[in-house]
C-alpha cells in the first residue's frame, strides 16, 4: 500500500496542473489543449489507482480506464473462462468495493473519466455513479465517457455478450438515462479504432462508424425514451473514438471528412440545427497495430507522426488523445513508458506554437480533393449498408466482418510482399541491438501471477460480508426491468449499491437476453492470396497431404477471453488458401472445448492465438488436456505478444512453435506448420 506522504502531492496536482496551463504566458491567445490521457489499468484496483494518481501528478488531465477481459465480458474473476486473464490487459472490477478502490482519493467531480467498456457499459457506469454519490458528487457533475459501442465488438474486438437487439436496447437505455441525469456524460463512444486494427480502410472506418452511430440514434429516436424536442441534446452527446495510422495526410483528410459527414447526417437525417450540437467530438488513440517488435525504438517516431494527424487540423482536432507506449508490441508498458508518451503530448501542446493558429489546411487543394474523395466513397458504402437494412443486419449477415477480413488480408499480404514498407520489419532490417530493451525486466511490465489469486480472495470476502437478501432483491428487480422493458440504469445502480457482482449482473441479463456468437468472416472471405509464392506453398502442402493420405487439417483456436481475432482470422484464411482444411470456431473458447474439437475433427496441428498475456497458463492447459485425451502427439503452436522468456517456457513445456509480431510472413508460417505436420505424422502414415 502506498503511503499518504507519497500520494498526497499527486492528489493536489489534479487541479494544479490545469491552473498552470491556464496561467501560462500567451494562454489568452492559445487554444485550450486536448485532454491528455494514457490508457491504463492492471493487476488490481489498488495498483491501478496508484498508477492513475501518479500519472495525474505528472500532468495527465483525464483518465482512460482499461478493464481486464473478464470484466469486459461480464464474468467475475473466479469464473472458469477468467483463468489466466485476471488483471492482464486491465483492471478487474467485480463489485462496488473494487470501484471504490479504483478511484480512491480521486475527486470524481473534477475528473474526466473514459471507460473502455462495451457490453457491460451500463453496469460499470452504475458502479461509477454509485462511487461518485458516496463521494458526495451529484450525477449532474460527472464528466466522462463509456465506450458502449457493441457493433464494433461483433466486428473486431470480440467483447460482446448479448445479441444485437438486446445490445441496442442497453445502449439506448444508457443514452436516455444520461441525457437526463448526467448531462455532461458521453453515453456512447462510437469506436472506429478497432475497425482500423481489424484491417478497415479509411473509407470503411468512416462508413462503418457512421453507420453504427445512425443505428444507435435511430434506436434512441424510436424507443420513445427521448422526446423529439430533446433529441438534439442526445445527438450532441454522441462521441467517437478513432484510430490514426501512419499515412498521416490521409488520416488528416479522414478526420476532416468525419467532421463534414457528421454534420451532414445531423442536419439531413435528424434535423439538428444547433452548430454546437453538430460538432464532431472525438478522442483518439493512435495506431497500435503498426507498432513493431523489431527495432521497437522506431515506434516513438510512428506515435508522433500519428498524433500529428489528429491535432494539426484545428477544424478536426481531437478532444482527447491517448498515446500507446513505444514498447506495446513487446508487452505491457511500465509507468515510465507511459510518462514518455505523456511528455510527447505535453511538448506538442505547450512547447510548440500549434495552438496559436487557425486551421492550417483550409483552402489547400490537395487536402480538399482527398477529403471529397473519401466522403464520396464513404457515402457509397453507407448506401450499401442502408440497402442491407442498416448496421445491425449488415453485422448479422456477415457482410461487414467479411469485408474487414478481406481488407486485412490485403494489408497483411502487402507487408509480406514488400508492397507496404514497414521499416525494421520488411526493409532496413539490419540493426544494432537496442539498449532500450536490455534492462532486467525486458523493457516491459509483467503482472504478478499472485494478483489473480488475491483478487479471487477479495471477491470471496466481498460475497461473504454482503446482505444476500438485498442482493437477491436487487437482482430480481434487474431481471424484471430487463423483461418489462424498463430502463436498466436505475435498477443497475441499486444493484451496485446492494453489492451485486459483475458476473451476477451479466448472468441475470444473459438469462433474459441470451448470448450471441458473431460471424467470423473467414469462410466467405475471397481468395486474395493467389499471387507470389502461393503456387510453391500449395505444392508443398499438397505433397505433405499425399504422404498423409488426406488433406492437412489445422485447428485455429482462441482460448480464454481474448477477442482480438485478426491474427487468427488471417492464419485461418491463409491456411485454407494454401490447401489445408481449417477448423475455426471463433473466439472465447475454453481449453476443454478446443481439445474436444481437435479430437473430434482429427486435426494434425493446433494453433492457438492469445494476445492477452495469458499464453503460458492457457497453452499449458491445452497441452495437458490433449495428453490426457490421447492426442498428445498432435503438435501445438502459439501466436501472440510473447516475451522471449515466456517463449522459452512454452517450448520447454512441449509447444512446437511460437510466433510473435515479428513473424509477419504468413507464407513462411504456413511452411513451418506443414513441415511440423510432415515430420510428426508422415512416417506413421
Amino acid at each position: 500500500m502506498t503511503s499518504t506522504r507519497q500520494t498526497d502531492p499527486a492528489d493536489a496536482k489534479i487541479v494544479r496542473t490545469r491552473t498552470i496551463a491556464a496561467d501560462a504566458p500567451g494562454a489568452a491567445t492559445r487554444d485550450k489543449p486536448w485532454l491528455f490521457r494514457t490508457y491504463s489499468g492492471h493487476s488490481s484496483a489498488t495498483a491501478s489507482n496508484e498508477l492513475y494518481r501518479t500519472n495525474l501528478g505528472r500532468g495527465q488531465t483525464g483518465l482512460s480506464v482499461a478493464f481486464d477481459l473478464p470484466t469486459q465480458t461480464g464474468y467475475d474473476s473466479d469464473h472458469v473462462l477468467a483463468r489466466g486473464e485476471v488483471g492482464k490487459v486491465g483492471v478487474p472490477v467485480c463489485h462496488l468495493g473494487d470501484m471504490r478502490l479504483l478511484f480512491d482519493r480521486i475527486p470524481l467531480a473534477q475528473m474526466n473519466t473514459s471507460m473502455t467498456i462495451n457490453a457491460p457499459a451500463a453496469w460499470l457506469l452504475a458502479l461509477y455513479v454509485a462511487v461518485a454519490e458516496e463521494q458526495g458528487t451529484s450525477r449532474a457533475e460527472l464528466n466522462g465517457t463509456v465506450q458502449n459501442d457493441i457493433i464494433k465488438e461483433y466486428l473486431s474486438r470480440g467483447t460482446y455478450i448479448f445479441p444485437p437487439a438486446a445490445s441496442m436496447r442497453l445502449i439506448t437505455d444508457v443514452i436516455a438515462f444520461t441525457y437526463r441525469e448526467l448531462p455532461k456524460w458521453n453515453p456512447t463512444n462510437v469506436c472506429s479504432y478497432h475497425l482500423q486494427e481489424a484491417g478497415a480502410t479509411p473509407v470503411q472506418e468512416l462508413a462503418y462508424a457512421l453507420a453504427t452511430a445512425i443505428a444507435v440514434l435511430d434506436a434512441v429516436r424510436d424507443s420513445g425514451q427521448v422526446p423529439p424536442e430533446d433529441f438534439a441534446q442526445a445527438f450532441s452527446r454522441i462521441s467517437f473514438f478513432v484510430n490514426a495510422g501512419i499515412r498521416f495526410v490521409t488520416e488528416i483528410c479522414k478526420m476532416r471528412a468525419f467532421v463534414d459527414l457528421w454534420e451532414e447526417i445531423g442536419r439531413e437525417r435528424y434535423g439538428v440545427t444547433d452548430p454546437r450540437a453538430l460538432l464532431f467530438r472525438y478522442g483518439v488513440q493512435v495506431n497500435s497495430l503498426g507498432l513493431t517488435e523489431p527495432q521497437p525504438e522506431n515506434n516513438v517516431y510512428r506515435i508522433l507522426l500519428e498524433m500529428l494527424a489528429v491535432v494539426l487540423s484545428k477544424k478536426a482536432r481531437a478532444r482527447a488523445v491517448q498515446l500507446p507506449a513505444w514498447n506495446e508490441a513487446l508487452g505491457l508498458p511500465r509507468p515510465w513508458d507511459q510518462q514518455w508518451s505523456l511528455r510527447l503530448q505535453q511538448i506538442v501542446a505547450y512547447e510548440t506554437d500549434l495552438l496559436e493558429y487557425g486551421d492550417l489546411f483550409d483552402g489547400n487543394p490537395a487536402i480538399e480533393a482527398k477529403v471529397e474523395e473519401l466522403k464520396q466513397a464513404a457515402r457509397a458504402e453507407l448506401k450499401r449498408i442502408a440497402d442491407l437494412g442498416g448496421a445491425i443486419p449488415a453485422v448479422e449477415s456477415g457482410y461487414l466482418k467479411q469485408a474487414l477480413v478481406e481488407s486485412n488480408t490485403a494489408r497483411v499480404r502487402g507487408i509480406e510482399t514488400g508492397g507496404i514498407t514497414v521499416v525494421g520489419v520488411n526493409k532496413f532490417t539490419e540493426s544494432a541491438p537496442s539498449p532500450l530493451v536490455g534492462s532486467e525486466d525486458g523493457a516491459i511490465m509483467t503482472v504478478d501471477p499472485a494478483a489473480e489469486a488475491e483478487q479471487i480472495e477479495r471477491l470471496k470476502a466481498w460475497r461473504a460480508q454482503r446482505d444476500q437478501q438485498a442482493v437477491d432483491a436487487a437482482l430480481a428487480d434487474l431481471k424484471a426491468a430487463a423483461k418489462d422493458g424498463r430502463n436498466i440504469m436505475e435498477p443497475s445502480i441499486a444493484a451496485a449499491k446492494a453489492g451485486v457482482t459483475t458476473g451476477e449482473w451479466a448472468a441475470t441479463l444473459r438469462g433474459v437476453f441470451g448470448e450471441y456468437r458473431a460471424p467470423t468472416g473467414v469462410a466467405a472471405a475471397s481468395n486474395a492470396l493467389s499471387d507470389d509464392g502461393m503456387d510453391d506453398l500449395r505444392g508443398e502442402v499438397a505433397a505433405v497431404a499425399k504422404r498423409l493420405g488426406r488433406p492437412v487439417k489445422l485447428l485455429v483456436g482462441k482460448p480464454g477471453l481474448d477477442g482480438h481475432s485478426n491474427g487468427a482470422e488471417q492464419i485461418a484464411v491463409k491456411a485454407r488458401d494454401c490447401g489445408m482444411e481449417v477448423v475455426y470456431e471463433g473466439i472465447r473458447l475454453t481449453p476443454e472445448q478446443i481439445v474436444a474439437a481437435a479430437l473430434e475433427e482429427g486435426v494434425h496441428l493446433v494453433g492457438l492465438s492469445i494476445l492477452s498475456g495469458s499464453h503460458v497458463e492457457l497453452a499449458t492447459e491445452v497441452m495437458e488436456r490433449m495428453r490426457k485425451d490421447g492426442i498428445g502427439d498432435v503438435p501445438v503452436v502459439v501466436g501472440g505478444i510473447i516475451p522471449p522468456e515466456d517463449a522459452a517456457r512454452l517450448k520447454a513445456a512441449g509447444i512446437a512453435g511460437v510466433f510473435t509480431p515479428k513473424d509477419y510472413d504468413l507464407t513462411q508460417i504456413m511452411r513451418e506448420i506443414a513441415r511440423l505436420v510432415d515430420s510428426r505424422f508422415s512416417k506413421a502414415a
